[in-house]
């Protein structure tokens, strides 16, 4: 049984890994679509309007980016780009987001 169990264990560990965001493919994607109207440090975007990046959690991220994608969230913009995102693109760019120092996280 312990056998059996260690290797599910493994197996999780493995699939996890391997489904881990990729933070150098979101910066590379970050630059080609979003910084243009985020700005290059995610945090400086072209219109007071648009949200701030840096520092969001990435499980908000990639849900508003699939929302986009979906229709479930409207903004021609924003749909339009989601659009072209695949699944990977939204988790890279989620995590690359997350990674960067940002006034929004707050420090215990």
């Amino acid at each position: 049984m312990t056998k059996i169990l260690a290797s599910s264990l493994s197996l999780m560990l493995v699939a996890g890994f391997a489904q881990a965001a990729d933070l150098a493919k979101g910066a590379e994607k970050a630059e080609q679509v979003c910084a243009a109207c985020h700005g290059k440090d995610g945090k400086t975007p072209i219109d007071p309007s648009y949200p701030i990046l840096a520092g969001q959690h990435a499980d908000f991220l990639a849900q508003a980016m699939r929302d986009y994608k979906s229709g479930a969230r409207k903004n021609a913009i924003m749909s339009a780009q989601a659009s072209l995102l695949s699944s990977a693109d939204i988790e890279n760019l989620a995590a690359y987001y997350e990674s960067l120092p940002s006034d929004l996280s707050h420090k215990k």
